[in-house]
């Protein structure tokens, strides 16, 4: 006795099938490698591929000509003289003069003491490498920390991030197994150890990390999506 051959819809079906069970499977497998930090979210891929047709990032700062702390002893409610346009404020970080510049409408206001990561020349490329990130960020969530006072999330990564981060790889500057890292922020200091700032001690994992009288006073000001630019 012969089996019947399976029928052309039996065999369309299967078909199917298999092809949803492998875009479910490859699906499962990008949301883990998104999960663990070797892949850019989805929404993010086209501005990441860019290849040749990226924009090169602009300078929106004109960082301060001299390298003292700008109106330093001055409360930040004095210095803002025009009407309370929190969406004017942005923030610049000078790595190389530990120096946090807040900029009203791209003007300079007032300046505070900063310190980063305990490797702190040159762009953040992956977690583990303690370095802080360089580039034009934003404030992607703000809140009290148990610890270090306040905390600015940044949103790293970013777009631009991830980019650098790929174009590392591919170069062999960065092992492929290496993920991209997160978690960086503006944040304060332990309570009584606001020497570390007057010393430069760049004590991080790759935060910049201000005073908490400084980082409170900011706390007061910023919001999510202020711009953070930070130089080498």
């Amino acid at each position: 006795m012969t089996k019947e051959p399976p029928s052309k819809t039996h065999l369309h079906r299967q078909k199917i099938l298999i092809i949803l069970l492998v875009l479910i499977s490859g699906s499962l497998f990008y949301l883990l490698l998104v999960r663990l930090g070797l892949m850019m979210p989805v929404g993010q891929i086209t501005q990441v591929l860019c290849f040749q047709y990226c924009q090169p990032e602009p300078q929106l700062h004109t960082p301060l000509a001299k390298d003292e702390l700008l109106n330093y002893d001055q409360p930040l409610e004095q210095l803002v003289t025009t009407a309370n346009n929190n969406k004017k404020i942005s923030l610049l970080i000078e790595k190389s003069r530990h120096r946090l510049t807040l900029y009203y409408d791209l003007k300079p206001l007032k300046s505070y003491p900063v310190v980063f990561g305990t490797n702190p020349v040159g762009d953040k490329q992956a977690e583990g490498d303690s370095k802080t990130p360089e580039g034009i960020l934003q404030i992607k969530d703000l809140y009290p920390h148990p610890q270090w006072s306040k905390f600015l999330w940044l949103d790293y990564p970013n777009t631009r991030s991830w980019r650098k981060y790929f174009q590392a790889k591919a170069s062999g500057k960065l092992p492929w197994h290496i993920p991209i890292g997160g978690e960086v922020g503006i944040h304060g200091v332990p309570v009584g150890r606001d020497n570390m700032i007057s010393d430069r001690y760049n004590w991080t994992l790759g935060c910049p990390s201000l005073k908490n009288k400084d980082v409170d006073e900011l706390y007061q000001w910023v919001q999510k999506g202020t711009v953070v630019e930070i130089l080498p």
